[in-house]
């Protein structure tokens, strides 16, 4: 589902805690060099499937400095009665892990507490304006992993707070930004020792239906829980270009942001961005980066309807490690450029992403991808369109094997893949 950016017209709220001053509406984004599986120019396809409900909805990013407050109401927080009592198995390194007496009723109170201590709340201020969002602790040594959209603007011009839980602040500094991927790491300047890095879970065996936590700073209300449920899985989401940031201002790669995003219905709200999506054991499956928002008039403000995404924390920790090590990150390569497109699949019609265009010496080249040919699906995973692809691709890495499933002629056939370093433009 490709989803268009946000207007980011700002009004000026009461008080100055998010307050600045309204930039100029950005530029449209530009169209995307060839790469995992991007699409040449923007064109709307009478698709079957998801089109109808895309047509309804607007990504929007889900950080504070993106919006202004009109009101402060319910903050969606929902509790449930424990059906057992819920413990602790303490780890040294990283945030205790909940023992559930019953995974499918979590006691979100011992969820709470857990994870509380590994999520903070992050204030940026720049010579634009000044913004918040949240991040979560990442290891003892101070790095916090958090969305580029919240921290990236602050890169050589600005100031980054960060806000522990138990009330505790302390300045960072950005270690390395990935804006394709809206991720970025910073680090706490003489942070402390007793630190408690957020216990890791696997968002490969999520499942739509399970339990889910999100935690973080919506609205300036730090220390913030709301539940619900894996809505969805696998869901392509974009937020449009990453050259576009939350104060309006150009940053230096034009890389449409796309997520194979986890979806939930646990309330995400401006500010949530960079903060933690955790499972009933407390353990990260994904970072919350954007919220989805009804079709508004230029100007208006987005919140809540419930409908969240969230970067899996499977992706977020491969680009957090790189980011950690070298400042930068690599990417995954098809080396197609694709658009949306409807095939015929038997007796029945199916939407894909059908290939303009190879450049050589690719591993889509190497694997023998042609023009005209329909991605269907990839690994087993349905692609219905080019950014579905794109978010596939992008969930990878480098070197990693594939197999893509295409339409060539009418027939289906498997083709395998080994994905390569994404060249530097």
């Amino acid at each position: 589902m490709t989803l268009a950016p946000e207007d980011h017209t700002q009004q000026i709220p009461q008080g100055d805690y998010y307050s600045q001053s309204a930039p100029p509406a950005p530029p449209a984004p530009p169209t995307p060099p060839l790469g995992e599986g991007s699409r040449p120019a923007p064109k709307r396809d009478r698709r079957v499937g998801q089109t109808a409900v895309t047509a309804l909805l607007a990504a929007v990013l889900a950080s504070g400095g993106t919006y202004a407050v009109t009101q402060l109401g319910d903050t969606g927080t929902t509790s449930s009665t424990p059906t057992a009592t819920a413990t602790t198995n303490p780890n040294q390194n990283s945030s205790p892990t909940v023992v559930q007496g019953n995974a499918s009723a979590p006691d979100w109170t011992a969820v709470a507490a857990a994870v509380a201590p590994s999520v903070v709340s992050i204030d940026v201020t720049t010579q634009q304006g000044s913004g918040a969002g949240s991040g979560v602790v990442f290891d003892k040594s101070g790095h916090i992993l958090t969305n580029n959209h919240v921290v990236g603007d602050a890169t050589g011009n600005g100031a980054i707070t960060v806000t522990l839980s138990d009330g505790r602040t302390y300045g960072a500094t950005i270690v390395g930004t990935d804006a394709s991927t809206d991720l970025a790491v910073i680090k706490l300047t003489n942070g402390p020792s007793d630190l408690t890095p957020i216990s890791l879970g696997d968002s490969e065996a999520l499942k739509v239906g399970d339990p889910a936590m999100a935690v973080g700073n919506p609205l300036g209300l730090s220390g913030t829980v709301t539940t619900g449920i894996i809505s969805a899985l696998n869901r392509p989401v974009s937020t449009g270009t990453s050259s576009e940031s939350p104060f309006g201002q150009q940053q230096s790669s034009g890389d449409e942001v796309v997520t194979n995003a986890i979806q939930t219905s646990a309330a995400i709200n401006p500010g949530n961005s960079g903060g933690a999506l955790v499972n009933g054991k407390g353990e990260l499956i994904g970072i919350n980066s954007s919220i989805a928002s009804l079709g508004q008039s230029q100007g208006s403000q987005s919140g809540n309807i419930g409908i969240g995404f969230a970067i899996p924390v499977k992706e977020a920790k491969s680009i957090a490690d790189q980011l950690i090590k070298s400042g930068k990150a690599e990417h995954a390569f098809l080396g197609v450029s694709t658009r949306d497109a409807v095939v015929t699949d038997g007796s029945a019609k199916r939407a894909g992403a059908q290939v303009v265009s190879v450049s050589s010496g690719t591993p889509a080249a190497n694997a023998g991808l042609k023009n005209g040919d329909v991605v269907i699906a990839v690994d087993g995973q349905r692609v219905d369109s080019a950014t579905a692809l794109v978010a596939q691709i992008r969930e990878m890495t480098a070197g990693d094997k594939t197999k893509l499933t295409i339409i060539r002629g009418g027939s289906r056939q498997d083709v395998e893949v080994t994905l390569a370093v994404k060249p530097t433009s």
